[in-house]
C-alpha cells in the first residue's frame, strides 16, 4: 500500500476528482492524503477515504512537504495550473522542491498521474 498525497490548484480540482474517480478501484487500496479543499472534493466526488490536512494556502502544502521529508509519503499527485498566479506560490515551490529532492514519485497532470499509478 502506497501513501499518496493529492492536491490540485483551484482550476484543476474537477480534473483531479475525475481522475481519482476513473481510478477509484486502484486508489482504494492505498492510503490517501489531501490538502483540505482538494481532499474534501475527492471524498465528496468519489466516496474514497482521504485524510485531509489543512487547505494549501493555510499550510496543507507545507504539511505534505513535511510528510515527504519525513519519509511518510510515497507519491505526490499535484495537478498544477501553470497559467494562474497563486498567493501561496512559495509553498507550492517548496512542495515541488521537496518532492524532487527526496526522489518522490511525482505527477503534475493526468498523463504523469496515469504513469505513476501504473508504476505502483
Amino acid at each position: 500500500m502506497a501513501r499518496i498525497g493529492l492536491v490540485a490548484h483551484d482550476d484543476k480540482k474537477d480534473e483531479l476528482v475525475a481522475w481519482v474517480l476513473a481510478n477509484r478501484e486502484t486508489l482504494a487500496a492505498h492510503d490517501l492524503w489531501g490538502t483540505g479543499t482538494t481532499g474534501g472534493r475527492v471524498i465528496e466526488g468519489t466516496g474514497l477515504s482521504v485524510t485531509c490536512l489543512k487547505s494549501g494556502p493555510l499550510g496543507g502544502d507545507a504539511q505534505l512537504g513535511a510528510m515527504i521529508a519525513e519519509g511518510r509519503l510515497d507519491v505526490l499527485i499535484f495537478f498544477q495550473d501553470p497559467l494562474t498566479a497563486l498567493p501561496h506560490d512559495v509553498d507550492v515551490k517548496a512542495l515541488n522542491r521537496l518532492a524532487t529532492l527526496y526522489d518522490t514519485l511525482f505527477a503534475i497532470n493526468r498523463a504523469t498521474a496515469d504513469a505513476v499509478l501504473a508504476a505502483l
